[in-house]
């Protein structure tokens, strides 16, 4: 099972997430973290409020990925034209880039169209 968990509070995510749910043919169920059995899910709310999450669960493992690299994993089970576009922010030096670039963003989501004081994030705790 995959589920792409995002934060249903904040209208970026949403934006985003609605996007991707129009255009993308994703087989992953799609929740925000605040309806989602995120115990379950292997996650806790704190990472699930930093950045966005891509979970596969098969065969009782359970594989959580943040951020830029839960972002390739949608684009990779979307198939094409999307998933060469995933292949490759997985793959360094455009992992990194990719990574960068997540954190700009999700670090200031509260700036951006569709972005609300909701937004803004905080690191989790070390």
């Amino acid at each position: 099972m995959k589920t792409l968990v995002f934060d249903g509070d904040c209208g970026f995510c949403t934006t985003c997430v609605s996007f991707a749910e129009r255009r993308m043919r994703t087989g992953a169920r799609i929740t925000p973290w605040q309806f989602a059995d995120l115990a379950a899910l292997g996650t806790t709310a704190e990472r699930a409020r930093y950045e966005l999450l891509w979970v596969e669960s098969d065969d009782g493992a359970t594989r959580v990925y943040g951020g830029a690299q839960a972002v390739a994993k949608l684009l990779i089970d979307a198939g094409p034209p999307w998933s060469p576009l995933g292949w490759i922010l997985r793959t360094p030096p455009f992992r990194w880039l990719a990574h960068g670039l997540y954190r700009l963003v999700a670090d200031n989501r509260e700036r951006l169209p569709g972005g609300t004081p909701a937004c803004g994030i905080r690191r989790p705790a070390a």
